[in-house]
């Protein structure tokens, strides 16, 4: 795996991508269809040669490289509080995870069973996004401090909705790992962040 600004600056859009579509269902009852089916991919890409590859192609990040501008550019009165809080609660729950190989464990193996639900059914299917909610609530769920969404009540307590939800936190973890695995660090997310803002930035035009 290459450390490059750029593979980092993927990874960063995964997490925001992540981040927006959790709050866009916890307040809006609904996702981008595509977004959805690029983050849950990339659960399921174990053993990728390259960042890019975990994404399926650039142009699947739009969303969050916009979201990676916003959040961490120059002009913060644009900044969206509640995605940055969720961001920022990935990359530290995905540190904590690290440390627990039982977790790791758990999340390999349940990914491996839920692999088999794809190829029953389809990457965005209920039945999917029920078998990845259920390895985040056994594993990222016990680690403090949880991830606490906000949200309309009537769409939180849906039971797909909840599960689509913890489904796009598992993929958030993903990139939390991938944004490590790439050289990320929180030194460096503190004090680069214009710097990630600018290649993101960059990744957009070159679409």
């Amino acid at each position: 795996m290459s450390k490059t600004i750029t593979d980092q600056t993927l990874a960063l859009a995964g997490i925001f991508m992540a981040a927006e579509q959790v709050q866009k269902l916890a307040h809006q009852g609904r996702i981008a269809p595509e977004a959805f089916a690029t983050l849950i991919g990339s659960i399921f890409m174990i053993d990728a040669a390259d960042t890019d590859q975990v994404y399926g192609e650039r142009a699947n990040l739009q969303a969050g490289l916009r979201a990676v501008v916003t959040n961490l550019g120059s002009q913060g009165q644009l900044r969206d509080v509640e995605q940055m809080r969720y961001a920022i609660s990935l990359l530290h729950l995905e540190r904590g995870l690290a440390r627990r190989r039982d977790l790791l464990d758990t999340i390999s193996n349940g990914i491996a069973l839920a692999q088999h639900k794809v190829e029953l059914f389809s990457l965005t299917h209920d039945n999917v996004a029920a078998a990845l909610a259920d390895i985040y609530v056994n594993t990222v769920s016990t680690l403090k401090p949880r991830i606490m969404v906000t949200g309309e009540h009537g769409y939180l307590n849906h039971a797909e909705n909840a599960n689509r939800v913890r489904a796009l936190l598992l993929a958030g973890i993903r990139s939390a790992v991938l944004w490590h695995q790439s050289g990320g660090s929180r030194m460096k997310l503190l004090f680069r962040r214009g710097a990630y803002a600018k290649e993101a930035g960059r990744l957009l035009a070159s679409l």
